[in-house]
């Protein structure tokens, strides 16, 4: 169960910047690991070359493997996440990757979240009831939680004259069809004023 509630989902808080004064190691760790493998390159390099008889400058080669190397970690700074392996379903709420610019939009990942079991319950009624219905019982007990510190489970009479005759219904009593989007607007509305 997520404890996640819709105002989690629209609030927005900035960082907190860093409080004290930056530790040198954190810097110097990738840079002290990247000068090593240089080294070990420019050593390998320089004992395969002249195995071979080519004679290269020291500072030309250094340079050369300095500049692969930083190539090399901006490229996977900037490479998008790895691919899920085959034969692995894409989870709901994770888009297929067609337009991913390595960052996912949390909004988007939870509307996506709730799309899919919406469009594959809109034909089957026992679906709904079975999935969607107590989704929505979670965001209902989970906002008079935080809001007003009770769940249905916990004080019953409250968490009904906080809901309303037409939420407590919905939640309490499965419905005979699956809502319609209007009516599933009309109860987030619902869900929203508590």
């Amino acid at each position: 169960m997520s404890s996640t509630s819709i105002d989690d989902l629209l609030a927005f808080e900035e960082e907190a910047a860093p409080s004290g004064p930056p530790e040198r190691r954190s810097r110097s760790g990738p840079v002290l690991r990247m000068l090593g493998w240089a080294a070990a390159l420019v050593a390998v390099l320089l004992v395969g070359l002249r195995a071979v008889g080519l004679q290269i400058s020291l500072p030309v080669l250094i340079a050369g493997v300095l500049a692969v190397l930083a190539v090399r970690r901006v490229t996977a700074l900037l490479a998008p996440p790895p691919p899920s392996p085959a034969g692995a379903r894409t989870p709901p709420g994770e888009e297929d990757g067609s337009y991913n610019w390595g960052a996912r939009d949390a909004l988007r990942t939870a509307i996506n979240r709730w799309e899919w079991p919406l469009d594959w319950s809109a034909t089957r009624p026992e679906r709904f009831t079975g999935t969607v219905l107590p989704r929505i019982g979670e965001l209902a007990d989970e906002r008079m939680r935080l809001k007003h510190g009770v769940t249905r489970e916990s004080d019953p009479a409250r968490a009904r004259a906080l809901l309303g005759d037409r939420l407590w219904t919905f939640l309490e009593t499965p419905p005979r069809r699956t809502p319609s989007p209007r009516d599933l607007a009309l109860i987030v509305a619902e869900l929203e004023r508590i």
